[in-house]
């Protein structure tokens, strides 16, 4: 799978090496991308039952479906862009937190959603 900005690599689990990441979610985030003109740096993406346990995931993380990935943002200024670039890219399952945003395409879940995580 080729993408413009993302190597399918990059949303392996990081314990396991395991990848079943949506094409489709990199396809959206590539969009997303383009349109913000800033780099995306992915902190999680696909997570293995393992690795989400050890990190305190949610029980029922999109993650472990392949359908969300946590892009680092450490300052307003890159949230706002990357945020509003999501919007822009389709994303309707944002999350918001101190480090990182969390996007998903989890058909499963209320959409037109976006949440505060803890700070």
């Amino acid at each position: 799978m080729k993408f413009k900005y993302f190597k399918y690599s990059e949303f392996k689990c990081p314990c396991c090496g395991k990848n079943e990441t949506s094409p489709e979610l990199i396809k959206r985030l590539d969009v997303a991308r383009e349109i913000a003109k800033v780099k995306f740096i992915i902190t999680s993406g696909y997570r293995c039952e393992k690795h989400n346990a050890f990190i305190k995931g949610s029980k029922n993380s999109s993650h472990l479906k392949g359908l969300a990935a946590d892009i680092l943002c450490v300052n307003p200024d890159t949230r706002y862009i990357i945020l509003k670039a999501l919007l822009q890219a389709g994303f309707n399952r944002i999350g918001i937190y101190e480090k990182h945003i969390h996007v998903d395409i989890d058909y499963t879940k209320p959409h037109g959603v976006v949440w505060l995580g803890k700070y």
